[in-house]
């Protein structure tokens, strides 16, 4: 029998995991989306169909259910509502005022100088009327443009020199929903992801992940690993980055996911922050794999005002790959659930015959993701490759035309 109704923002792929494990563990669980085919919504106890961005439809939505909890997950777009809700039914969430400073890139990075959280500077906020030609001549190239409120580095690019400027702030203003970019210094170091869990005030640190992105001018995760391959010294600055940034922000409660570069110097710099769960796998599988604590678990028996656990479990080496594909229109697929089993890895997928596979410019054009467990995290990593490439030699599929 249920005993709690929790509303899950998004019913995608990825938030597909939540709201499965939430029925698992004994909560009624709702959902909502625009898409009203979204996958999630075959694991819903019962589901609405709107647009997640649409904060008074979704409250009307969640008060109508009489829930007693609410959060998003593994995407940026659904963190408004979410916090909307929550505060307007006195339930446990994040507080309004955090959530809409970390929807702005530019409004997060004033807040990290202000406070000296990390060791970034250069930073301007643009949009559509700005005058680009005023601001070349204070910059120190190269820097990375991006959408103040984007999402999977879409709209992302890095600019070298002065001629690129013009191009990349239209491209990532175009990218906006709210038409505003940010250009900030482009930082050489190696990228590395944060996940962190809120309760109360209180900043638990779960697991800091090694990170494979493409080359420019694009910039999308490839994969996660954990361990990290950072030294317990270099952990420990980073994670001492993340709770100041967490503070400063002034988070109260939630999955925090940051994206974070650190220099050969040593330097550490925050350059994205999502007040959710991290996607790509990283709370339903990385995390709880790699760290032993039941990330998703704890997430959703917060948002209930349930008691979580933080004590680990067995864990191990952990490395995935998203499924960055050879583009065309898909003909056959290979047997998923054998390669999955003669390799004993984990495969999610979300591909079908007919679809067509995009050339890979952001996260949302992968298709899926190869995990794999091991005792050895190189091993790990080098096998979750293989199998990628194994499984696009396998897919036969026809020219996009």
């Amino acid at each position: 029998m249920y005993t709690k109704k929790i509303l899950i923002i998004g019913a995608g792929f990825l938030q597909r995991f939540v709201i499965r494990r939430a029925r698992e563990l004994g909560y009624y669980t709702l959902a909502v989306d625009a898409n009203e085919k979204a996958i999630g919504f075959i694991d819903a106890d019962d589901y609405a169909v709107i647009d997640i961005t649409n904060e008074k439809e979704c409250l009307e939505y969640a008060v109508k259910n009489k829930i007693n909890g609410v959060l998003t997950a593994a995407t940026d777009y659904g963190v408004l509502t979410a916090s909307y809700i929550a505060e307007k039914m006195c339930l446990p969430g994040l507080n309004y005022k955090s959530a809409q400073l970390i929807k702005n890139k530019y409004r997060v990075r004033r807040c990290f100088f202000k406070n000296h959280v990390d060791d970034t500077e250069q930073a301007y906020e643009i949009n559509k009327d700005t005058n680009i030609e005023s601001l070349k001549g204070y910059l120190t190239y190269p820097v990375i443009v991006k959408p103040c409120d984007g999402s999977g580095s879409r709209g992302t690019s890095r600019v070298d020199e002065v001629s690129q400027l013009d191009s990349a702030c239209k491209f990532a203003v175009e990218n906006s929903i709210t038409h505003r970019a940010e250009i900030e210094s482009f930082i050489n170091g190696c990228e590395y992801g944060a996940e962190s869990l809120v309760v109360n005030g209180e900043i638990h640190v779960l697991g800091i992940m090694r990170k494979w992105m493409t080359d420019p001018p694009y910039y999308a995760e490839l994969g996660h690993a954990i361990p990290s391959g950072l030294s317990s010294f270099e952990e420990k600055k980073i994670k001492l980055c993340v709770e100041k940034g967490i503070k400063a922000l002034g988070v109260n409660f939630g999955s925090v996911n940051m994206d974070l570069l650190l220099t050969k110097n040593g330097t550490v710099h925050i350059i994205d922050v999502g007040a959710r769960m991290g996607g790509n796998l990283i709370g339903s599988h990385i995390i709880p794999l790699g760290t032993g604590i039941q990330y998703m678990d704890n997430m959703l028996k917060i948002a209930v005002n349930d008691i979580p656990d933080f004590k680990p479990q067995k864990s191990f080496a952990v490395a995935t790959r998203l499924l960055a594909l050879v583009p065309g229109i898909v003909k056959k697929l290979p047997d998923f659930n054998k390669i999955s089993k003669d390799n004993d890895v984990i495969i999610e997928h979300h591909l079908s015959v007919g679809d067509k596979i995009c050339e890979y410019h952001t996260n949302l054009d992968g298709c899926g993701y190869v995990v794999v467990c091991s005792d050895d995290v190189e091993k790990a990593s080098a096998k979750a490759e293989r199998l990628r490439r194994m499984i696009d030699n396998c897919i036969e599929r026809q020219e996009i035309v």
